[in-house]
């Protein structure tokens, strides 16, 4: 019986550190939601939010003028419609305040990357190596990189909406 009890808290202590891993590595990641694999926030699978493939481009160029024009900064959103996270991030940037502050500073660029095998050249250029999905850059008119992530909202669905405002 001792055993079995030592053997229980081992997996207990096992679990507890990578659950408490999996918040330190991606910050406002609720770790119980992602344990029981159930979002955060219900969305819609494969809803049609992602231009097709070779909108990018021009989509790209198009927000570096309106960004100039407006005095304004050009977020990056790299993703695809199949992705559940990029899904809830995009409810996210719709939802209050974060709508208000993209709205006022940003125009706002979705990059279809297809299964991770389309637009790559882009998100390398502004420093986004697409380990995953949603990946987010911020760029300014002239097309600088700000700050670029890969990973950090890859697990999107787990997350509260202020996540997408702390970054």
């Amino acid at each position: 019986m001792k055993q079995v009890t030592k053997l229980v808290l081992a997996v207990m202590v096992v679990a507890g550190t990578a659950i408490a891993g999996a918040q330190v590595n991606q910050p406002g990641v609720n770790a119980a939601a992602k344990a029981s694999h159930t979002p955060v926030i219900q969305y819609t699978p494969s809803k049609h939010i992602y231009p097709e493939i070779a909108a990018a481009p021009g989509d790209v160029a198009a927000a570096l003028k309106q960004a100039r024009k407006e005095h304004k900064r050009v977020i990056l959103d790299f993703g695809a419609d199949w992705c559940g996270d990029c899904q809830v991030l995009d409810i996210y940037f719709h939802q209050s305040p974060n709508e208000e502050i993209v709205a006022k500073h940003f125009i706002e660029v979705k990059v279809n990357i297809g299964r991770e095998d389309a637009n790559l050249d882009i998100a390398h250029k502004y420093g986004v190596p697409v380990h995953g999905v949603p990946a987010l850059a911020v760029i300014d008119a002239n097309g600088k990189v700000i700050v670029s992530q890969d990973k950090e909202f890859s697990d999107m669905r787990y997350m509260q909406s202020s996540s997408l405002r702390t970054f």
